[in-house]
Protein backbone atom coordinates (compact mmCIF):
# COMPACT_ATOMS: atom_id res chain seq x y z
CA UNK A 1 0.00 0.00 0.00
CA UNK A 2 1.11 3.25 -0.49
CA UNK A 3 -0.35 7.05 -0.36
CA UNK A 4 -0.32 9.18 -3.34
CA UNK A 5 -1.75 12.84 -4.00
CA UNK A 6 -5.40 13.11 -5.58
CA UNK A 7 -4.89 12.20 -9.22
CA UNK A 8 -8.02 14.39 -11.39
CA UNK A 9 -10.46 11.25 -11.53
CA UNK A 10 -10.03 9.98 -8.02
CA UNK A 11 -11.98 12.81 -6.00
CA UNK A 12 -15.04 11.00 -8.26
CA UNK A 13 -14.34 7.85 -6.85
CA UNK A 14 -13.71 8.61 -3.29
CA UNK A 15 -17.05 10.56 -3.35
CA UNK A 16 -18.88 7.17 -4.29
CA UNK A 17 -17.51 5.11 -1.95
CA UNK A 18 -20.09 6.58 0.87
CA UNK A 19 -23.43 5.15 -0.68
CA UNK A 20 -25.43 6.34 1.65
CA UNK A 21 -26.98 9.37 3.54
CA UNK A 22 -26.07 7.33 6.81
CA UNK A 23 -21.94 6.59 5.58
CA UNK A 24 -22.02 9.86 4.62
CA UNK A 25 -22.45 11.26 7.87
CA UNK A 26 -20.35 8.62 9.77
CA UNK A 27 -17.63 9.14 7.69
CA UNK A 28 -17.89 13.72 7.17
CA UNK A 29 -21.09 14.80 9.11
CA UNK A 30 -22.98 15.44 5.37
CA UNK A 31 -25.96 13.46 4.22
CA UNK A 32 -24.06 13.75 0.27
CA UNK A 33 -20.10 14.40 -0.89
CA UNK A 34 -19.81 15.29 -4.47
CA UNK A 35 -16.09 14.87 -6.45
CA UNK A 36 -16.32 18.72 -5.96
CA UNK A 37 -16.36 18.48 -2.27
CA UNK A 38 -13.37 15.95 -1.94
CA UNK A 39 -11.39 18.15 -4.10
CA UNK A 40 -12.05 20.95 -2.27
CA UNK A 41 -11.07 19.28 1.02
CA UNK A 42 -7.84 18.45 -0.13
CA UNK A 43 -7.53 22.42 -1.03
CA UNK A 44 -8.30 23.69 2.07
CA UNK A 45 -5.64 25.31 4.41
CA UNK A 46 -3.68 23.16 6.44
CA UNK A 47 -5.40 20.39 5.33
CA UNK A 48 -3.06 17.04 3.65
CA UNK A 49 -5.27 14.78 1.39
CA UNK A 50 -4.25 11.30 0.57
CA UNK A 51 -5.35 8.36 -1.92
CA UNK A 52 -4.22 5.28 -0.89
CA UNK A 53 -3.19 2.67 -3.22
CA UNK A 54 -3.28 -1.43 -3.24
CA UNK A 55 -1.74 -2.34 -6.47
CA UNK A 56 -1.68 0.64 -8.09
CA UNK A 57 -6.01 0.70 -7.82
CA UNK A 58 -7.29 3.23 -5.45
CA UNK A 59 -8.66 1.67 -2.06
CA UNK A 60 -8.62 4.46 0.15
CA UNK A 61 -8.84 8.43 1.29
CA UNK A 62 -7.73 10.10 4.29
CA UNK A 63 -6.35 13.47 5.40
CA UNK A 64 -4.12 15.18 7.68
CA UNK A 65 -5.14 18.77 9.45
CA UNK A 66 -2.66 20.55 10.76
CA UNK A 67 -2.83 22.59 13.67
CA UNK A 68 1.14 24.25 13.98
CA UNK A 69 -0.95 26.41 17.16
CA UNK A 70 -1.67 23.19 19.21
CA UNK A 71 1.19 20.97 17.97
CA UNK A 72 -1.08 18.65 16.61
CA UNK A 73 -2.26 17.23 13.74
CA UNK A 74 -5.83 15.51 13.08
CA UNK A 75 -6.59 12.37 11.06
CA UNK A 76 -9.89 12.73 9.31
CA UNK A 77 -12.01 11.80 6.61
CA UNK A 78 -11.11 8.27 6.43
CA UNK A 79 -12.86 5.73 4.06
CA UNK A 80 -11.94 2.69 2.46
CA UNK A 81 -13.14 1.58 -1.08
CA UNK A 82 -16.54 -0.61 -0.09
CA UNK A 83 -15.20 -3.62 -1.58
CA UNK A 84 -12.01 -4.03 0.40
CA UNK A 85 -13.50 -3.44 3.96
CA UNK A 86 -13.02 -6.18 6.68
CA UNK A 87 -9.41 -6.73 5.11
CA UNK A 88 -7.35 -4.52 7.61
CA UNK A 89 -6.54 -1.94 4.92
CA UNK A 90 -8.56 0.78 7.55
CA UNK A 91 -5.90 0.36 9.94
CA UNK A 92 -3.10 0.01 7.28
CA UNK A 93 -3.97 3.39 6.33
CA UNK A 94 -4.10 4.98 9.61
CA UNK A 95 -0.96 3.44 10.73
CA UNK A 96 0.72 5.27 7.62
CA UNK A 97 -1.36 8.48 8.42
CA UNK A 98 -0.03 8.84 11.84
CA UNK A 99 3.78 8.57 10.85
CA UNK A 100 2.87 10.95 8.20
CA UNK A 101 1.10 12.98 11.15
CA UNK A 102 3.99 12.64 13.34
CA UNK A 103 6.15 13.82 11.03
CA UNK A 104 4.83 17.54 11.56
CA UNK A 105 3.88 17.19 15.60
CA UNK A 106 4.05 14.99 18.24
CA UNK A 107 0.26 14.73 19.10
CA UNK A 108 -2.32 12.85 16.76
CA UNK A 109 -5.57 13.16 17.49
CA UNK A 110 -9.14 11.89 15.34
CA UNK A 111 -12.58 12.04 16.30
CA UNK A 112 -14.95 9.01 14.87
CA UNK A 113 -18.69 9.70 14.54
CA UNK A 114 -20.39 7.72 17.96
CA UNK A 115 -21.88 5.24 15.97
CA UNK A 116 -19.52 4.23 13.78
CA UNK A 117 -18.60 1.32 15.72
CA UNK A 118 -16.17 -1.22 13.14
CA UNK A 119 -14.15 2.38 12.82
CA UNK A 120 -13.47 2.92 16.32
CA UNK A 121 -12.30 -0.91 16.70
CA UNK A 122 -10.21 0.15 13.84
CA UNK A 123 -8.92 3.04 15.34
CA UNK A 124 -8.11 1.44 18.32
CA UNK A 125 -5.97 -1.84 16.73
CA UNK A 126 -3.85 1.32 15.16
CA UNK A 127 -2.93 2.70 18.48
CA UNK A 128 -5.62 4.81 19.48
CA UNK A 129 -7.12 5.41 23.05
CA UNK A 130 -10.21 7.62 23.97
CA UNK A 131 -9.17 10.88 25.64
CA UNK A 132 -10.65 11.51 29.00
CA UNK A 133 -14.06 12.62 28.84
CA UNK A 134 -13.97 16.03 30.16
CA UNK A 135 -11.44 16.68 27.12
CA UNK A 136 -14.17 14.99 24.16
CA UNK A 137 -16.79 17.15 25.90
CA UNK A 138 -14.92 20.31 25.49
CA UNK A 139 -13.85 19.42 21.83
CA UNK A 140 -17.49 18.55 21.33
CA UNK A 141 -19.22 21.85 22.20
CA UNK A 142 -20.54 23.19 18.53
CA UNK A 143 -19.99 20.01 17.24
CA UNK A 144 -22.68 18.56 15.09
CA UNK A 145 -22.95 15.31 17.46
CA UNK A 146 -20.83 14.29 20.04
CA UNK A 147 -18.03 12.58 18.80
CA UNK A 148 -15.43 9.97 20.17
CA UNK A 149 -12.23 11.64 20.36
CA UNK A 150 -8.63 9.35 20.34
CA UNK A 151 -5.51 9.98 20.71
CA UNK A 152 -2.33 8.20 19.71
CA UNK A 153 -0.21 6.47 22.24
CA UNK A 154 3.41 7.28 21.97
CA UNK A 155 5.49 5.18 20.35
CA UNK A 156 7.71 4.22 23.49
CA UNK A 157 3.95 3.40 25.45
CA UNK A 158 3.46 0.08 23.47
CA UNK A 159 0.44 -2.29 23.31
CA UNK A 160 -2.29 -1.81 25.83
Amino acid sequence: MELTALGPTDPAVVASWATSAEENRRWCSRDRVTAQDVMRWGTEPGVLAYLALVDGEPAGYGELWLDDDEAEVELARLIVAPALRGRGLGRRIVTLLTKLARDHQPTVLMRVHPDNVPALRCYTAAGFDPVPSDEASEWNRGQPVPYRWLRHRPAEAGPR
